[in-house]
């Protein structure tokens, strides 16, 4: 079902003068966790997913990913944004059939990035514009359900700015609301990039890790996400663990454990 108030919210959030996290839940608890927490919108993690599946990223499919977005959105009573990858399509037709799916999973958002699952390839210019409005022309339908579109270059290794800048303002021709290019890792470049757009801007905030939420606004995020770090954060904390108890016996790491008992309460 499609959840109004959610994507209004999200919106609300987009078209707000105040620069958000939206921090990236791996399943039902950490969604809990994070809204207990204080945050105002959750988004998806594809790499969060796949690691909860014990899947590569590229191995998630349609029918995992609505699954998981079911999950997560009745988990939680604050906006989720659902990591769409490619819409799971290479058609537009297509695409725009699957956003309605996963809109009625109960999220408020979903990004759709211009990066092939299939074939490993960015598509086309033409062919990602259409690709986004066909997704924008689906959002549309649904009121307030917010698109963000991913500009993939940078992330897979084409270093043009210019490339960036060309496909975002595409995108936003195209209808969407929010516009994404996870591959930019310094305040120079996210200067350069969002002082060309007029959209709300998402910047992946696991590539700043010394920057400030005041440093990422003053160049140009409005939106700031952190893919699967929060994911890896906790497998990390996972596995010096298992190492300690296997290496040398100790149990030391329970001190820690303690310490996150206080979560429980967001648990219901």
């Amino acid at each position: 079902m499609i959840d109004g108030k959610q994507c209004t919210a999200l919106k609300e959030l987009h078209e707000g003068n105040a620069p958000f996290v939206i921090p990236n839940p791996w399943d039902a608890g950490s969604a809990r966790v994070l809204e207990g927490v204080g945050f105002k919108a959750l988004a998806t993690s594809s790499a969060g997913l796949a690691c909860t599946l014990g899947l590569s990223d590229s191995d998630i499919t349609l029918d995992d990913c609505l699954a998981h977005c079911r999950l997560v959105a009745r988990a939680t009573s604050i906006p989720v944004n659902c990591d769409f990858e490619d819409g799971f399509a290479a058609d537009p037709a297509e695409v725009a059939h699957n956003v309605l799916a996963v809109a009625h999973t109960g999220i408020a958002g979903c990004s759709i990035e211009d990066w092939s699952r299939d074939e490993s390839r960015l598509y086309d210019f033409d062919h990602a514009v259409e690709r986004v409005a066909a997704a924008a022309e689906a959002a549309r339908s649904l009121g307030a359900f917010q698109l963000t579109a991913r500009a993939e270059n940078l992330l897979r290794g084409v270093d043009d700015l210019d490339d960036t800048v060309r496909r975002l303002q595409a995108f936003a021709d195209a209808g969407a609301h929010v516009l994404y290019a996870p591959g930019i890792r310094s305040l120079d470049d996210l200067r350069s990039v969002t002082t060309e757009l007029d959209r709300p801007f998402n910047v992946l905030g696991s590539f700043f890790p010394d920057a400030t939420l005041t440093e990422l606004a003053d160049a140009g995020a409005h939106r700031i996400s952190l893919g699967g770090a929060l994911n890896w954060v906790s497998i990390g904390a996972l596995h010096r663990a298992a190492r300690a108890m296997l290496d040398d016996g100790s149990m030391t790491w329970l001190a820690e454990a303690a310490e996150a008992t206080g979560v429980r309460k967001y648990l219901g």
